[in-house]
């Protein structure tokens, strides 16, 4: 991923907190010898303080192989992302239609050491620190080995945590582009209202304004 210095991070507590609001994302594997790489959709929870975030797979997982062979993964989050036409971001001086089309986001990727987590105590650990993270609020029994309702369950699969190594973080928000450009840009997407704009428009002033 390539990050220009007007896209980096102002530093790691933009991306960590961005990160800590976005559970979902792909974690990509090394394939086997001659085969693509294997990428799983999936929620996981990041705890910043740890420097990890778990998750867990179904056991027939293909990856589960991959994952022994070499544990060195990426998990790779995108999101806030929205389409800007041309337009918009023409500067001062220049005709709207040579405005160049462009594309704004947020993108978070985590190198990560994988360990696998088999024990039904560990599992079960990992699962209730996971659903607390998305779901505080309670509603549903705690995960215990041994134990009704989920116990029995746990079998069935494997858990992962994972450890960072390595982070690299973007917020494509025309960071280049001339402060009337972007409060355009801003302006556009209140008017268009469309998924992700008001997202978009909120890193984009957020950025413009520190």
């Amino acid at each position: 991923m390539l990050i220009h210095p007007w896209d980096a991070p102002r530093d790691d507590d933009e991306w960590q907190r961005w990160l800590s609001a976005h559970g979902f994302g792909q974690l990509a594997v090394n394939g086997p010898p001659g085969e693509p790489p294997l990428v799983q959709p999936l929620h996981f929870a990041y705890d910043p303080e740890r420097g990890e975030a778990v998750t867990h797979l179904a056991r027939p997982n293909p990856l589960w192989p991959a994952v022994e062979a070499n544990p060195d993964v990426v998990l790779s989050v995108v999101d806030d992302y929205v389409y800007v036409p041309g337009p918009w971001q023409a500067e001062s001086g220049t005709p709207s239609e040579h405005g160049v089309p462009t594309s704004l986001y947020a993108a978070v990727q985590l190198r990560c050491r994988a360990h696998l987590v088999d024990d039904p105590a560990r599992k079960a650990a990992l699962l209730n620190r996971q659903v607390g993270h998305f779901q505080p609020e309670g509603g549903s029994a705690r995960a215990a080995a041994g134990e009704a309702p989920y116990g029995r369950l746990l079998s069935g699969i494997r858990g992962l945590r994972l450890e960072v190594t390595g982070v690299r973080a973007k917020f494509k928000y025309a960071g280049k582009r001339s402060e009337s450009v972007r409060e355009r840009i801003a302006a556009g997407l209140s008017d268009r209202n469309g998924a992700r704009d008001a997202q978009a428009r909120a890193h984009l002033l957020r950025r413009l304004r520190a």
